[in-house]
């Protein structure tokens, strides 16, 4: 599990964070996850934006008694980056897991999982408990992926908490066990140019209590910033902004409640391209300073992209 004396500086990030998948006690931003209603508007909207989806995707959970396998009542739609992914995930049955599903898709549709990867997901349960979270029993989650040979499978285990416990959503974190399934080289391209996702930013209502609890997660120590906290792991990171500061700095996307996550940060190849991508696509953008925002199509729910060349042009880096 991460320990926050294990920090890496922001050279060794860039020169050791190339791989998809953490070593030793690393631990990586590794997708985050929209809930939506309408799982084809969903990768229509994608393909709109100049995303490359990988085809649906129906999960499920290794039954631990018989060791067959029960469905999660829950299905997906990936894009596949260079370092991380995210997600489209909707339903397909009733489960334990979807009554939750429902209940974050009442309030809002857009942003609900935040997932961390790991070398060991057993080793980074024990250290949540150990450090006073209220922790579920070990996922064993798959689903059936084609690849170019053939039918495979995409397996992965999950420690989560109890739902109360990170309030902000689907707070999770996972050890893959078939990186040549997930990442697939065919799936990696976008026309829109985006090769990586960097961070994911979350508006709270306290932020110097949410920076602790996510720093006993992640195990990585949080640094203020102007009206937030930063929280870098080995690599990408997570951004906790008040509410003033969110309403002040991104009026396109209002905060009806909190906590919220907001929306989050992706590396693309040229600012150039992206732009007549989300222009192309009717969103509502605008530059930063080195970078453009663009809110979700409606299809993905709430929420905006932050886009950037260099994830320290991100304005919660600099």
């Amino acid at each position: 599990m991460p320990d926050p004396s294990n920090d890496l500086s922001d050279g060794a990030q860039t020169t050791q964070t190339r791989r998809q998948l953490p070593v030793g006690r690393e631990i990586f931003l590794d997708h985050v996850g929209h809930y939506v209603r309408d799982a084809e508007a969903a990768g229509r909207a994608l393909r709109r934006v100049g995303f490359a989806p990988a085809p649906v995707s129906i999960q499920s959970d290794k039954d631990p008694a018989s060791g067959g396998l029960i469905a999660t009542g829950t299905g997906n739609i990936t894009a596949m980056f260079a370092r991380g992914y995210m997600e489209v995930l909707f339903k397909t049955s009733d489960s334990p897991l979807v009554r939750e599903f429902d209940a974050a898709l009442a309030r809002r549709a857009g942003l609900h999982i935040v997932a961390f990867s790991v070398a060991d997901a057993a080793a980074a349960r024990g250290h949540l408990a150990s450090t006073g979270f209220s922790v579920r029993d070990l996922v064993r989650m798959q689903r059936p992926v084609n690849t170019e040979s053939g039918p495979d499978t995409a397996a992965f285990t999950i420690a989560r908490v109890e739902a109360t416990t990170m309030p902000e959503g689907r707070i999770q974190i996972l050890t893959h066990h078939t990186e040549h399934t997930v990442w697939q080289p065919r799936w990696l391209s976008h026309p829109n140019g985006v090769c990586e996702l960097i961070d994911v930013v979350i508006a709270v209502g306290d932020v110097e209590e949410a920076a602790q609890r996510f720093t006993r997660f992640t195990g990585r120590p949080a640094t203020p910033t102007p009206g937030g906290a930063l929280i870098r792991l080995d690599r990408g990171g997570v951004y906790l902004v008040s509410h003033h500061r969110a309403t002040e700095k991104l009026p396109e996307v209002p905060v009806r409640s909190l906590p919220f996550i907001i929306g989050y940060a992706l590396g693309v190849e040229s600012l150039a391209t992206i732009e007549e991508a989300v222009d192309g696509a009717d969103l509502e953008w605008r530059t930063l300073e080195d970078g453009i925002v663009a809110t979700f199509p409606t299809e993905l729910g709430e929420g905006a992209w932050f886009f950037v060349e260099q994830p320290d042009a991100l304005p919660w880096r600099c």
